[in-house]
């Protein structure tokens, strides 16, 4: 069994003394420590050396040498350890000295009591845990505060900045002494910004994590991802960790002006496809047209009639195309949302006959409203009954169409046991122009997207392979 008892050093040359300290200890507080003694100096430093004890009992009158001498070799090892001056009484000059050369606590020898020592042994080990508990976390501290790579302010309620970090200072373009006279609100790019960010972080209790722009001693901005918390109450200090964010947001929009040059050469390409055939059609019949010595009627006829009907297609595919990816205007009014499922149904009821699909219903029982543009919805679900339809095995196929209501939502699944959407397709499955049919604009489910959308709702897809897929609607209910 490990030995709890708590291992204390006495550096005394008087055996006495030691016989009498360890007695004492024992009758008041028995098996709670093991003293040890050092007669000499020299012994003492080889026992210190060892540095195996929790406490140190050190006599002022050490032969040539004095108990501040043994305090000087702990500074000098770079050891910390409690240590208690036992010293003569009256010898308030040696007592002071001693407690500027590191003591923890001083006892006169001569009015040390039992209960006196161990009370006094009991708090040194104690409070010097505790202190070093502290010392280690401000190291912590410290050495976030100074290595961090992000701007850390610490500040007050009155706006006051108490301190700023190395990089606070590198990144704002101040120095210290200017960020300790500043108030925290001129680093705020925008005054609104300010305000909301103090209204926050003063309330009780507060943890605030938001986006800010900061702007340095030029002028220049700099997007921050803030976190901020309350430290004390009573104070009202708070901690601030910014992030400088503006090399990501750069990257970030970067990135979205290349996705969207992708998107529009995609869809100059598709559109370059669709309308190349229909006006390659166009001009063989107005070639034809010239072409021909007579004007036979019939001739006129059918190279008119081929010229309007590729025109109207043409129209037809930049009609859907602006439909489908505009802010639309909506014609809002109350619908029941199971009503508005059997109206779409209908508009799918020859397609499912004509695939043989069996179709099963589970609606809400109770009465579920939405304030929507009814024909848009209609559209959108549509869309998504024909892709589930076209994805089963015609005579196999199991379409399953439910609803109901979430929180303060209105939830619509459309779910099919078709072949499955493969997971690289999943992400792009509402782009314009994606479509993995072959003869398909790929323009159905960004439109449906496009009215889900402008409804204030959602639609996300689930899917395996093999298992089928399923289309999840949420929409705002009344």
């Amino acid at each position: 069994m490990k030995d709890k008892r708590k291992r204390i050093l006495m550096i005394d040359d008087d055996e006495d003394d030691f016989f009498l300290v360890n007695t004492v200890l024992q009758d008041v507080a028995p098996d709670q420590y093991e003293l040890t003694w050092a007669p000499t100096y020299d012994r003492a430093l080889e026992a210190i050396g060892r540095r195996e004890h929790e406490l140190y009992l050190v006599d002022y009158r050490l032969g040539m040498h004095t108990g501040i001498d043994i305090l000087r070799h702990f500074q000098s090892i770079g050891y910390e350890a409690p240590v208690i001056m036992l010293t003569g009484k009256g010898d308030y000059a040696i007592d002071n000295e001693a407690m500027i050369a590191g003591a923890t606590d001083y006892l006169v020898k001569g009015d040390i009591t039992g209960p006196d020592l161990e009370r006094a042994i009991r708090y040194g080990i104690s409070e010097f845990k505790h202190l070093r508990a502290i010392a280690e976390n401000e190291r912590k501290y410290f050495g976030i505060f100074e290595k961090s790579h992000d701007i850390i302010i610490l500040a007050d309620c009155d706006m006051n900045i108490i301190d700023a970090n190395p990089n606070a200072r590198k990144k704002l373009n101040y120095s210290r002494d200017e960020l300790l006279t500043m108030n925290m609100d001129k680093l705020f790019f925008l005054e609104s910004e300010a305000k909301r960010f103090f209204e926050e972080i003063c309330t009780d209790d507060a943890i605030l994590q938001k986006e800010f722009t900061f702007r340095d001693k030029t002028g220049k901005k700099i997007a921050v991802l803030v976190n901020a918390s309350k430290l004390d109450e009573q104070l009202g200090t708070f901690l601030c960790v910014a992030e400088d964010i503006t090399d990501k947001k750069r990257e970030e929009q970067e990135k979205r002006q290349q996705e969207k040059f992708v998107i529009s050469g995609r869809i100059a390409r598709v559109i370059a496809h669709e309308v190349r055939n229909p006006l390659t059609n166009i001009i063989l019949a107005v070639g034809q047209f010239r072409g021909e010595d007579s004007t036979d009627p019939e001739d006129t006829t059918l190279y008119l009639d081929i010229i309007e009907r590729n025109c109207t297609r043409i129209n037809q595919l930049v009609t859907e195309l602006l439909q489908s990816t505009r802010m639309m205007e909506l014609h809002l009014q109350e619908h029941d949302l199971n009503d508005l499922i059997h109206s779409s149904l209908a508009l799918a009821t020859d397609r499912l006959q004509l695939n043989g699909i069996r179709l099963e219903e589970d609606y809400a029982k109770e009465k579920i409203m939405l304030t929507v543009d009814d024909e848009k919805i209609r559209i959108a679900l549509l869309n998504i009954l024909i892709n589930a339809i076209e994805a089963m095995m015609p005579g196999k196929g199991v379409l399953t169409v439910s609803t109901y209501a979430e929180g303060k939502s209105a939830i619509i699944r459309i779910q099919d046991n078709g072949t499955g959407i493969p997971e690289e397709n999943k992400s792009r499955l509402f782009d314009p122009f994606f479509t993995s049919k072959t003869k398909g604009t790929g323009l159905g489910l960004t439109s449906t997207q496009n009215i889900i959308i402008n409804h204030k709702g959602h639609i996300q897809v689930e899917s395996t392979i093999g298992e089928g897929t399923t289309f999840i609607i949420t929409l705002p209910a009344n």
